[in-house]
């Protein structure tokens, strides 16, 4: 197995992209590390979005869109259901944001 540090050029367009974006991607490294996990978490999407795929998986042909529609609304309420955590110190968090993005957080 060769070792990615040999291989420079295989990154060579990330590291370019890095290099001419900075100034737009090291405005997420003045957030706390809290508020960057918060930001930046994409999990919980990505398992929305799998469950659903599983779901229209199991049934490949729907007769109309909006049998296809109502079995996603179903999946998409049974899945919500789950959803019982919280964020840790989430009232910390939130002060913060309220800080960073006081024009864009609801009264």
């Amino acid at each position: 197995m060769r070792s990615l540090l040999l291989e420079p050029s295989r990154f060579q367009k990330i590291s370019q992209s890095w290099r001419d974006n900075w100034a737009n991607l090291s405005t997420y490294f003045k957030y706390p590390q809290k508020l960057r996990r918060l930001i930046c978490t994409t999990n919980a999407i990505e398992g929305f979005n799998r469950q659903l795929s599983k779901v229209t998986k199991a049934k490949s042909v729907f007769s109309t869109d909006d049998s296809l529609l109502k079995m996603l609304y179903l999946a998409m309420v049974d899945i919500t259901k789950k959803w019982t955590g919280r964020q840790q110190d989430w009232s910390v968090i939130y002060a913060r944001m309220a800080v960073y993005f006081a024009e864009r957080m609801p009264e």
